[in-house]
């Protein structure tokens, strides 16, 4: 089972407009098992290029700096983020993998069934999406139902989209995220349920 659970109000400055409307809470999880078929896991590639760190982080409660009651006092238990850095990098990055994932695997855009995304913000989806020229139908959305709930957003949408019998047995999915630091990484997968 993989878990992605995030309770984002604990580190949100809500004198921070920039960023405290931006999260929500969340947990999802899906449940990986080995096949014997063509169903599952296909493809996965993952990277991390430390140079956005100023751009999207937590100054402490790590183990660089553990919380005590001056990092306390000093408010630097909040997350901090730069949102023009961070919208660059995740567009260009999230399609960039996203395209990489596809090239090794021999596939066009017209071949993917189902582009899920981290669930960012809307414009960051429809720029990865129009870079990757995927049409907007074949993209799930759900920030407009949980906000970003960081590492839970990918497997809610999956539920969603099963909730809702989008997703098909065989649709040939590709997940794609970017998170803090700054980390991004994709997943092709075949549909087995």
């Amino acid at each position: 089972m993989v878990v992605g659970a995030d309770k984002m109000s604990a580190v949100l400055d809500y004198t921070d407009r920039a960023t405290c409307v931006l999260f929500g809470d969340g947990a999802g999880a899906v449940l990986v098992e080995p096949s014997r078929n063509e169903h599952g896991i296909r493809d996965v590639l993952i990277r991390s290029d430390g140079a956005g760190m100023p751009h999207l982080h937590q100054k402490a409660g790590g183990s660089r700096m553990p919380p005590s009651a001056e990092t306390v006092a000093k408010r630097l238990h909040y997350v901090h983020q730069e949102g023009a850095a961070v919208y660059k990098f995740a567009v260009a990055r999230m399609a960039e993998i996203s395209m990489e994932v596809m090239l090794r695997n021999q596939l066009n855009p017209d071949k993917i069934d189902w582009l899920v995304p981290h669930q960012a913000n809307k414009r960051i989806i429809e720029a990865t999406a129009e870079r990757m020229g995927l049409p907007m139908d074949r993209v799930m959305i759900t920030i407009n139902k949980y906000g970003n709930t960081t590492a839970a957003t990918i497997p809610l949408a999956l539920a969603d989209a099963r909730r809702q019998g989008r997703l098909k047995k065989g649709d040939l999915v590709l997940l794609c995220s970017v998170g803090a630091g700054f980390t991004v990484g994709a997943v092709l997968l075949r549909w087995s349920l």
